[in-house]
């Protein structure tokens, strides 16, 4: 049995009490409301540019994409463009379909065994679908809350919003981008957790994003349906820590700055994590690069310069030697 996400779990649980109980009990909302947020804002950028500088340094000498279509050669072999592209335009094609529409997790199929015994191969379908919908519904998530450290709000904004609550659901009314993003993280949990064979490799590392993102969706739909919190007060508080000018207004309770201290910890943990598959996914050779081996030769550039010893050489040193011990020569003396 596969007890790491018991240890995620844990770990979460006890960064929500830390959270809690510090501004509850030992009055620390400046230390869990502005100095955590910002010492985790830079540990995001530094740890974010380390990462990419160190990828975007590393020296990739020959094309590895990954395909799964017919490579350019022939012109009466009929050549796949986005799955195995020649050119730069058709690489841009294949990255956009990747990073938007997450096309080549479209097309996982996993193994199945059936009695037999035979072998299936099932079109994962749902992996893809509910995948979707929890990026989506992040992007739309984060961006929502740039209201919280703008002034005024942009128009545009305020249209997403009120795209992101058309349903009009009770009061405040629901927003669905908060639902998806629960429901499909709680999905790819139980997918690691339920599944023996996911289960078996998945490291705590792998659980702990899924745990610290549950508890930013619990905590910020409880406040925003269940608890209440001052909104004048956190936009007050927010607007501080964007301009520089941070102070803890009245009025905010403990479970808002849990909510803070769960996003500041994930920010934090974003650089050294399997996260920076957001950045490293521009940088992947294996994705990047176009598939054109057979028309281009491609010699490493870092190769170290091999001194040689020609047959021509080694015949003008050894000469005299080779034909006295009766061995045949290009050139005579």
């Amino acid at each position: 049995m596969n007890e790491k996400y018991l240890y995620s779990l844990i770990a979460v649980i006890a960064l929500f009490l830390l959270a809690y109980a510090g501004v509850e009990a030992a009055g620390l909302q400046y230390l869990f409301g502005i100095i955590i947020p910002y010492l985790a804002i830079i540990t995001f950028v530094v740890g974010f540019a380390m990462r990419i500088m160190d990828w975007a340094s590393s020296p990739v000498p020959f094309r590895i994409p990954t395909t799964c279509g017919q490579q350019k050669s022939l012109p009466w072999i009929k050549h796949n463009k986005i799955d195995n592209p020649f050119t730069g335009g058709a690489v841009v094609i294949r990255m956009i379909l990747e990073i938007l529409f997450f096309r080549s997790l479209f097309r996982n199929t996993k193994c199945k065994m059936n009695e037999g015994p035979r072998i299936s191969y099932v079109w994962e379908k749902w992996l893809w679908l509910f995948s979707l919908a929890f990026h989506y519904a992040f992007l739309t998530t984060l961006i929502r809350h740039l209201r919280f450290f703008l002034e005024p709000v942009p128009f545009l904004l305020q249209i997403l919003e009120k795209v992101d609550g058309f349903l009009q659901i009770g009061l405040p009314g629901v927003l669905i981008s908060g639902v998806v993003l629960l429901a499909a993280v709680i999905f790819l949990l139980l997918r690691r957790i339920l599944i023996p064979q996911i289960r078996y490799f998945s490291l705590a590392a792998d659980f702990f994003p899924l745990f610290l993102i549950i508890g930013i969706a619990v905590s910020g739909i409880m406040m925003r349906y269940f608890t209440k919190v001052n909104i004048v007060g956190v936009k007050e508080l927010t607007m501080g820590l964007v301009t520089f000018h941070p102070h803890i207004p009245e009025g905010i309770g403990a479970i808002f700055y849990v909510h803070v201290f769960f996003v500041s910890v994930l920010l934090a943990y974003f650089p050294f994590s399997k996260l920076m598959h957001m950045g490293g996914v521009f940088l992947s050779p294996t994705r990047n690069l176009p598939t054109n081996t057979r028309a281009y030769r491609h010699i490493n550039p870092w190769n170290p310069e091999v001194k040689i010893h020609t047959y021509q050489a080694y015949e003008d040193d050894f000469r005299e030697k080779m034909i006295e011990a009766g061995l045949p020569v290009e050139k005579e003396l």
